[in-house]
């Protein structure tokens, strides 16, 4: 086991924060973009919701989550052919789709889950998957790391942090429990982002300030290691016409290093009604990062945030509500491709958008 390792799994600290109007690597570049027809049909389920996206580097397929809280049809995953290569982004072709099922081996029913993101575990091929639970109308559910084989049958639940967990007055908030999710540590560590701040943590990001929310660190087979203050920038512009209406939260995780456990990409997505999305993309750095497992938020040092690119100066027309990312393939000029896409809410007014990107 390398140093980084032992330091993330033992909780080793270290940390800072990115400099106000920090410069975006210019080493990225769009390879292109694609549109997934509203409400396609693909083998009797509505496709819609990708909020979830990995790679399968053996076959070439990708492996996506819907976040369709089984209303549409039971909650779901898809396998798809998505060409990405120095000549841009090819059509998504549809291969398989399979419903994610319960310890009992039914499907979930409806609103008894809401998937978020998923992973396929290099070791032995299971998705993991994570869930955001319920806060609503005085119902509390737990949010969840699920672990399915790739037929959708119900293999395990990992635990998740008590300060995670939905309580009256504290844990998250409705709909900003776990957005992302990674393996790390070449398979050893799976982590994963709540998107907004837990209620104990403080408010959520606006316009004049941002927030703080939390990146947690397990060990694969489940005990919980470490976790991270994540420092939020601030909401990029008020709503209109009626203020009060923007947001900004973590989407995606990813390692950037498979073996190192320290360095991850991180999306970021603002929203403002009225406006539109911003999505920027951080290289975050945990190794000099306070332990928060165990204790408030307020005076920890947060991880390190380096901007890696703004969509917005990418010169991608229209950006979406972006909230899946992985790896594809290595291009022959030795760039990694970095593949994006978004969750269209089910909604005639989003776009299930794909974007490739060449990274440096």
């Amino acid at each position: 086991m390398g140093r980084r390792v032992a330091a993330a799994i033992f909780g080793a600290m270290v940390v800072g924060v990115s400099a106000p109007g920090a410069v975006a690597d210019p080493g990225v570049r769009v390879l292109g973009e694609q549109v997934v027809a509203h409400d396609s049909d693909f083998r009797g389920t509505v496709v819609g919701g990708l909020s979830g996206i990995d790679y399968l580097a053996g076959t070439g397929e990708y492996v996506l989550i819907s976040d369709d809280r089984s209303e549409k049809g039971p909650a779901r995953v898809y396998t798809a052919r998505i060409p990405v290569g120095e000549s841009g982004i090819g059509p998504v072709s549809f291969t398989g789709t399979t419903p994610l099922r319960r310890a009992d081996g039914a499907v979930y029913a409806p609103k008894s889950v809401d998937p978020e993101d998923i992973r396929v575990d290099p070791w032995t091929g299971d998705y993991f998957w994570t869930q955001e639970g319920e806060r609503a109308g005085g119902v509390l559910v737990d949010p969840s790391v699920r672990v399915a084989r790739a037929d959708g049958g119900f293999v395990a639940e990992l635990p998740i942090p008590e300060n995670e967990r939905m309580q009256a007055d504290s844990g998250p908030r409705q709909n900003q429990a776990l957005e992302g999710a990674t393996f790390a540590a070449g398979g050893a560590l799976f982590v994963t982002a709540m998107e907004g701040p837990l209620l104990q943590d403080g408010p959520g990001a606006t316009t004049t300030a941002g927030a703080t929310t939390r990146i947690t660190v397990q060990a694969r087979f489940g005990p919980v290691l470490a976790q991270y203050a994540y420092p939020l920038e601030p909401v990029f512009a008020e709503s209109q016409p009626e203020a009060g209406q923007a947001s900004n939260g973590v989407t995606a995780i990813l390692a950037d290093d498979a073996l190192d456990p320290s360095r991850l990409l991180v999306v970021e997505r603002a929203f403002a009604k009225g406006v539109g999305n911003r999505v920027r993309i951080f290289e975050i750095d945990t190794s000099a990062a306070s332990n928060v497992l165990d204790a408030p938020i307020a005076g920890a040092r947060p991880v390190t945030k380096r901007l890696v690119a703004d969509l917005t100066d990418l010169g991608i027309e229209a950006v979406d509500n972006i909230e899946a990312m992985t790896w594809g393939p290595r291009l022959p000029s030795g760039e990694r491709t970095l593949v994006l896409v978004a969750d269209n809410n089910f909604a005639a007014e989003q776009r299930t958008q794909l974007i490739a990107l060449a990274v440096r």
